[in-house]
């Protein structure tokens, strides 16, 4: 099944329809996805009607909606407000991210003050692009993006081939790792203002990292485990996360679209057909933190069928798709 629209479709009714305590950032990713796809239907209204049912628990005790354990992971789960409130422009859902992105606690010269991690890991470029991105796109405090922007300049795990290492700890080019920093830098290209001091540099790491990622796409679209390693098995999430990045910046403009949209298309159509009727997803990677050595990253354990981190992830990436499409 090619048709984007009918896919995003098919995963949003197995995706998107929880809002655990604690909230992590997979049932975030898919709210917001079906938010997404909403606005894409002309269905804003009913579908944030039913958002709101499933919500109304957290905003009543937005604290109690995290645990600490789980840091960014978990208060990235709060990216869905800001679609939310542009849906609704109810400002609950504006003052829940924004209460919710206070924990990163900004500091004006340290970006390592809050909780980033020290040792550079990728996701958490994910979870500083996605949610301060978010906290400035509402309102226009600089201090938001440029936390994200010292941060990504501070990183230094970005090898000569353009690739990431999963942390300075882990020196390994995990696939979900290298598209937690492709999407996050992403997604924070969408919000960064053009004329932002930081922007220029930003972009000339993330394309050199979509270039190398380009090098190393398998011939049936999809990426590697071990975006280096073709012995490694094709890992959904990873394929997912990247192509909504490739896609999103051919939409936005920092991508050529004659370069770039074969690799997407090729993308897409591996992404499909690894997807079932009943959003069953083939081979998503199981949760990862660092990992001691490379066989840890080879032998990482993959579920097959439903999965909230691949399915959040799919149902973003098939709405860019279909978004990219119609020059949306």
């Amino acid at each position: 099944m090619d048709d984007a629209l009918d896919v995003a479709r098919g995963l949003a009714r197995h995706y998107g329809d929880r809002a655990d305590r604690p909230l992590m950032y997979m049932q975030g990713v898919a709210i917001s996805g079906r938010l997404r796809l909403a606005a894409l239907e002309g269905s804003v209204d009913s579908v944030s009607a039913e958002v709101a049912d499933l919500v109304s628990g957290l905003l009543a005790e937005p604290r109690a909606a995290f645990d600490s354990r789980f840091g960014l992971a978990g208060l990235t789960g709060a990216v869905w407000a800001e679609e939310m409130f542009e849906a609704t422009g109810i400002d609950i859902y504006k003052s829940f991210l924004l209460g919710v992105t206070e924990s990163f606690e900004l500091d004006a010269q340290d970006p390592f003050a809050g909780p980033l991690d020290a040792d550079i890991r990728v996701e958490d470029f994910f979870f500083a692009g996605a949610l301060l991105g978010r906290a400035f796109a509402l309102t226009g405090d600089d201090r938001y993006v440029a936390s994200a922007t010292r941060y990504l300049a501070a990183a230094d795990t970005q090898q000569p081939n353009g690739l990431y290492w999963h942390c300075n700890g882990s020196p390994f080019f995990w696939g979900r790792g290298n598209a937690f920093a492709a999407l996050g830098v992403a997604e924070l290209l969408t919000y960064l203002p053009a004329a932002h001091a930081a922007r220029d540099g930003l972009l000339a790491r993330h394309l050199k990292q979509l270039s190398a990622l380009r090098d190393f796409q398998d011939a049936s679209g999809m990426w590697h485990q071990i975006v280096d390693d073709p012995a490694t098995y094709l890992e959904h999430s990873a394929t997912t996360m990247i192509t909504c990045a490739l896609a999103r910046g051919i939409r936005l403009g920092w991508l050529p679209a004659d370069e770039w949209t074969p690799v997407v298309e090729r993308a897409w159509a591996g992404i499909v057909q690894r997807i079932g009727d009943g959003g069953e997803l083939e081979h998503v990677c199981v949760g990862t933190g660092p990992l001691p050595d490379i066989d840890g990253y080879v032998e990482r354990p993959f579920t097959d069928g439903l999965d909230d981190r691949g399915g959040a992830m799919a149902l973003w990436c098939a709405v860019e798709v279909e978004r990219l499409r119609r020059g949306a």
